[in-house]
């Protein structure tokens, strides 16, 4: 492992992103490492609108969207003072292809075990197993509810 190391984590705002991105804030601690918060975004597939103009989509950017709940998630569970340097990024594309690209060089990737999208039973998300299947890196999926000590 290098001085640094380097922890890409997913943060889409969902309380298990936010466990991920506790879970990899302490880990940054104990290893003297530093934290790349990602936040992935994309146009939605509007699907059936044909040749038509949405005047509410003027106003919406995805863009923008991603990057606010990736500092509110931020601040939420990190406040002031993290106590490692903690880099925001956001990136276009899905949030496994961001992932995958981000984690390039890393150290660690933490993700969340669900995020925001998909259905409410499942255990592991599509986004977090793409990532163990494929990621550059070894991976820590956070289940959603468990605290940091169990």
């Amino acid at each position: 492992m290098s001085a640094n190391p380097r922890i890409v984590v997913g943060v889409d705002g969902s309380p298990a992103s936010e466990q991920a991105l506790r879970w990899a804030v302490d880990y940054a601690k104990a290893v003297g490492g530093t934290v790349n918060a990602i936040a992935a975004w994309e146009y939605p597939a509007f699907y059936g609108w044909a040749g038509t103009s949405v005047p509410v989509a003027e106003a919406f950017n995805p863009e923008e969207l991603a990057g606010k709940t990736l500092s509110d998630s931020v601040a939420k569970v990190v406040g002031e003072d993290a106590g490692v340097r903690i880099s925001e990024t956001v990136m276009p594309g899905n949030a496994a292809q961001a992932l995958l690209e981000a984690a390039k060089g890393a150290a660690l990737l933490v993700v969340g075990s669900r995020g925001l999208g998909g259905f409410s039973g499942v255990l592991l998300g599509s986004v977090s197993r793409h990532l163990t299947e494929h990621a550059p890196c070894p991976v820590v999926v956070v289940r959603e509810g468990l605290a940091a000590s169990e």
